[in-house]
């Protein structure tokens, strides 16, 4: 092995060992859940890589025009400016952590700014639209009982994939007008979150009639996948997106739509923000606001709406008053050739 070889071999190793070592703390300390832990991941190993092609930097060595140049290549590359912020936020955070630990001298993040994020309404669906989704799955096999009740339960609680995903037959409590669920959201923070009756008639009847039959054995998972093992989150995104393919939606179905449509219908409902606030799991109501500019957005688009149907209206009634004048003057002018 040449020493070059070699030399990238061992920068590349130490930054692993680095990460390693950091989201092991994560999960140690801050509860993080491994779906995070691999995003997390997956935003600083490009970095690492940026680092070995520019001269085989160590991290201890890059400083703030290292850093800024790894942003504009992340420009250059047009990736989104969200994703860049995120980057350049789990970039400062693992540096914060490798300055805590004594490994290098200072953050050469902190302060920096990343790209201004383009503000965007999150999509959701028309409660007409939902009701096709959910009544999608065939009713006929244990997979569509399972798969009906699953996205009953992703539009009517409002949860994350990852927490469908840890979902144990134990955290849910169903009464005949309805149900409770014991949710563990990010941070390992438990909540508890509604079920509404058309959730609660679906989970029971896959209680009963399809998570028996998808059960090999003993198996605290509420949701199962055909061998009798919990679902995964790739499963739970398939069944959405298929499910939006057979009731003919256009829109990129995925299980985040249905977070968005839960709040976004809540608002419109009247709910107040603190209490959607809640049932979602946010930190800060700052994160459940935007979706009042959805609801206020609507409200907008119904009432610019309906002027324009009021005054297309108008116009029409004009048009039929003008139509009328003009029959009416020329039957006098007729009646008046007559009478000459």
């Amino acid at each position: 092995m040449s020493n070059a070889v070699a030399g990238e071999a061992a920068v590349e190793s130490a930054s692993e060992a680095l990460l390693a070592r950091y989201l092991a703390r994560l999960a140690a300390e801050r509860n993080r859940s491994a779906y995070t832990l691999r995003n997390y991941a997956a935003d600083l190993r490009p970095y690492f890589a940026f680092l070995e092609e520019n001269g085989h930097i160590e991290l201890a060595a890059a400083d703030r025009h290292v850093v800024r140049s790894y942003l504009a290549s992340l420009i250059d590359a047009k990736v989104a400016p969200g994703s860049i912020a995120r980057k350049l936020s789990t970039l400062r955070s693992f540096y914060r952590y490798l300055t805590q630990t004594g490994r290098v001298d200072a953050n050469p993040c902190e302060g920096m700014r990343g790209p201004k994020r383009e503000r965007r309404l999150p999509s959701f669906l028309s409660e007409e639209e939902v009701s096709a989704l959910v009544m999608s799955p065939e009713q006929d096999r244990p997979q569509g009982l399972r798969n009906r009740a699953l996205l009953e339960l992703l539009y009517a609680a409002g949860v994350r994939v990852g927490e469908v995903f840890n979902l144990n037959v134990a955290d849910l409590e169903l009464s005949p007008d309805g149900g409770l669920l014991r949710v563990r959201g990010k941070g390992n923070k438990q909540r508890v979150v509604l079920v509404g009756a058309p959730a609660a008639r679906a989970l029971r009847r896959y209680l009963r009639q399809g998570r028996p039959r998808l059960a090999k054995g003993p198996q605290e998972a509420l949701f199962l996948n055909r061998d009798g093992e919990r679902l995964s989150m790739r499963a739970v995104q398939t069944i959405v997106r298929k499910a939006a393919l057979a009731s003919g939606l256009d829109k990129r179905a995925h299980p985040h739509l249905l977070r968005h449509t839960f709040a976004t219908h809540m608002l419109d409902g009247g709910a107040d923000l603190r209490v959607v606030q809640e049932l979602m799991g946010h930190a800060s109501a700052n994160t459940t606001q935007i979706y009042l500019h959805v609801t206020e957005a609507r409200q907008r688009q119904v009432y610019e709406g309906a002027w324009d149907a009021m005054a297309e209206s108008y116009n029409r009634i004009l048009e039929e008053r003008a139509s009328v004048r003009q029959r009416d003057n020329q039957q006098e002018g007729t009646d008046a050739d007559t009478a000459d």
